[in-house]
C-alpha cells in the first residue's frame, strides 16, 4: 500500500493525541474501570479522527478506509487497549452501516453528532446464548403502528454504561434466521432500557462493557437502518470493518510490546551480562518483530483490496485470527523475560497479555474465523469440489 502526506498527517495527529491526551492518564483510567469517554471523544471529533471515512456531507472527511486503517493502527500505541477499543466501536463496529444505509433524517440525528464526538454510540448484537453464533440472537422488536417495540438482552456491550445510542441488531420477523433481522438505533435513554453494571473483566479495564435489558422499548420505526430484514447481511458487512480495525489495531501494540521488551533486557542484567546477549532472546525479538511485520502486510493489503471493492470476507478473516493468536504469542513471550516483574497486575506486559486475550473473542472468536475461512476454501465436512 502507498501511503500519501495526508496519510502520513493522519498518523501523526493520532500519533501525538495518543501521547499527549491519552497514556498519560491510562493508569488513572485503569484503577477507574473507566475513562471520561465524552471529553475524550469530544477532542477526537473537534480533531476530525471519529469520522475519517465517514461522509462530509455528515462531518466526515470523506475519505477512503485505508486512512481510517491507518488511525486505528496508531491507537494500538494506546497503553489501555480499553480506551482504543472505545474508540474503535465508535468509529468502526456502531456506525459503518449507519454512514452506508441510513437515511439523511438517521444519519443526520445521529451519526453527525458521533462524527462530532457529542454522542458515544455501542453495538447491540452479543446476547448471553449468542455471541459469536449472530444467526441464534433472541432479542426481538415487534411492529406496532409506526413504532417497533423491543424486548431482550444484549450482553458485553461495550461503551454502554456511558453510551447515548445503541446500533442493535434485533428479529423483526418469523423469517429464516438470516433473512429475519434488522439494524435498529436506539437512544439509550429510551424508557424501558435498563444498563447493568459495568462487567468485571480480565482486561481492557478501562472500557466499560455492561449488559443491557430491553423491556417493551419503544422507538418509531424510522430508526431503522435500511431495509427491514437486512440487518444480518450489514452487520455481516459491518464486521468486516471491525475485524479490519482489530487487527490494525494489534500492530503498534505488538511493537511496543517488542521494544519495551528490548530496552528492559538491554538493563536487565543477570550472571554478568545484560538479558539482551542472550542469543535466545535476541533471536525471538527478530522472530516476533518478523511475525508483526508479516501480519502488517497482510492487514494493508486487505484493507487495499477493500478500498477497491473486492470481496476481503477470508482475508479480513484471516487478519483478525492471526492477530488474535500472535498478539497472544508476542505478550507471552515478552513477559516470559520480565520474570518475576511481568507478573505484576500495572507492568505494561502484564497488561497487555490481558487485553490481547479479547482479541481472539469479540468480533467473531478464532473458530468463526476459521469456519468463514474453511467455509471459502470449500473444504467445510460435506462439502465437494466445485
Amino acid at each position: 500500500m502507498l501511503f500519501t502526506q495526508e496519510h502520513n498527517e493522519i498518523r501523526r495527529t493520532v500519533r501525538n493525541f495518543v501521547q499527549n491526551e491519552l497514556n498519560p492518564y491510562v493508569d488513572e483510567w485503569e484503577k477507574a474501570g473507566r475513562f471520561p469517554i465524552h471529553e475524550i471523544f469530544k477532542k477526537l471529533g473537534d480533531l476530525g479522527l471519529l469520522g475519517i471515512s465517514k461522509p462530509e456531507k455528515y462531518g466526515g472527511m470523506g475519505l477512503d478506509y485505508s486512512y481510517n486503517l491507518v488511525a486505528a493502527e496508531e491507537l494500538g500505541a494506546c497503553e489501555a487497549g480499553g480506551v482504543a477499543l472505545a474508540i474503535g466501536v465508535q468509529t468502526d463496529m456502531c456506525t459503518p452501516a449507519l454512514a452506508r444505509f441510513g437515511s439523511d433524517e438517521l444519519k443526520a440525528e445521529f451519526l453527525a453528532p458521533a462524527i462530532r464526538g457529542e454522542l458515544v454510540g455501542c453495538i447491540g448484537v452479543s446476547e448471553p446464548g449468542a455471541g459469536s453464533d449472530v444467526a441464534g440472537l433472541k432479542t426481538t422488536a415487534r411492529k406496532d403502528g409506526d413504532d417497533y417495540v423491543i424486548s431482550g438482552t444484549k450482553m458485553w456491550i461495550t461503551n454502554a454504561p456511558s453510551a447515548d445510542f445503541i446500533c442493535l441488531l434485533a428479529n423483526t420477523s418469523d423469517d429464516k434466521p438470516h433473512k429475519n433481522k434488522s439494524l435498529i438505533v436506539v437512544p439509550m435513554k429510551t424508557p424501558g432500557i435498563t444498563v447493568a453494571p459495568p462487567l468485571d473483566k480480565l482486561g481492557m479495564r478501562s472500557s466499560e462493557t455492561a449488559q443491557v435489558f430491553f423491556d417493551e422499548v419503544r422507538v418509531p420505526q424510522r430508526y431503522r437502518i435500511g431495509a427491514e430484514g437486512m440487518g444480518f447481511m450489514m452487520q455481516m458487512l459491518q464486521f468486516q470493518e471491525e475485524r479490519l480495525w482489530g487487527a490494525a489495531n494489534v500492530l503498534k501494540a505488538l511493537d511496543g510490546c517488542i521494544q519495551k521488551t528490548i530496552d528492559y533486557c538491554r538493563e536487565r542484567h543477570t550472571f554478568g551480562q545484560p538479558l539482551i546477549d542472550n542469543q535466545a532472546i535476541h533471536f525471538r525479538m527478530a522472530e516476533l518483530q518478523t511475525e508483526v511485520e508479516a501480519l502488517r502486510a497482510l492487514v494493508y493489503q486487505c484493507a487495499e483490496e477493500y478500498i477497491n471493492g473486492k470481496d476481503v470476507t477470508m482475508k479480513a478473516s484471516m487478519a483478525k485470527l492471526k492477530a488474535g493468536r500472535l498478539g497472544r504469542e508476542v505478550t507471552d513471550s515478552c513477559l516470559q523475560y520480565w520474570g518475576g516483574m511481568g507478573f505484576m497486575w500495572d507492568n505494561p506486559l502484564s497488561r497487555a497479555y490481558r487485553d490481547v486475550r479479547l482479541v481472539s473473542i469479540g468480533g467473531g472468536a478464532d473458530e468463526i474465523m476459521l469456519g468463514i475461512i474453511c467455509k471459502l476454501m470449500n473444504i467445510l465436512p460435506g462439502k465437494k469440489k466445485n
